[in-house]
């Protein structure tokens, strides 16, 4: 199976059988990120940054000339684009994220689209019906210029019998 062929959950997620290593998907949805999503993300998560609220700093000290999206919004962006191609109603837990980068910043009123690659799996030893998906999750601007990447690590379930 693929993720064109994958017989779903009736949430829209995929089961761990339907998974292949080294397919690549192009996740559906595209976002423009505001100012106002990184003010409002960099305030709930107490960050004061003004790398990320304060444009007079950014156009006055720093390289860039204006704020940069906060990283960790960048990052919980490209993985939610994700969910609803790959997870929803078939995701036990996310296990952890490695080798995240943010190779390029990303800036007010970019556009923002997704890709994962499967990288990995294999059953898990401890939870039976589950099994661990590797994912490569990468995140684009407009110009194609690559803004995030991370490995993620995933319990899946299996198709039930």
């Amino acid at each position: 199976m693929s993720y064109a062929t994958a017989v779903r959950h009736k949430r829209g997620g995929m089961y761990f059988e339907d998974f292949e290593i080294g397919e690549v998907v192009e996740h559906r949805y595209h976002r423009t990120v505001t100012q106002m999503d990184n003010m409002l993300f960099s305030n709930m998560t107490l960050n004061p940054q003004p790398l990320h609220i304060d444009r007079h700093f950014c156009e006055q000290e720093t390289q860039w000339g204006q704020p940069l999206i906060n990283s960790l919004f960048t990052l919980g962006l490209m993985i939610g684009m994700a969910v609803s191609d790959l997870s929803v109603g078939t995701v036990v837990a996310n296990l952890g994220m490695t080798d995240v980068k943010f190779p390029h910043p990303l800036f007010e009123n970019d556009t923002v689209h997704a890709t994962t690659e499967i990288i990995g799996k294999r059953e898990s030893k401890s939870h039976p019906g589950a099994g661990i998906i590797e994912f490569e999750h990468r995140a684009y601007n407009q110009d194609g210029k690559l803004v995030a990447e991370c490995r993620r690590q995933a319990l899946m379930l299996m198709r039930p019998k």
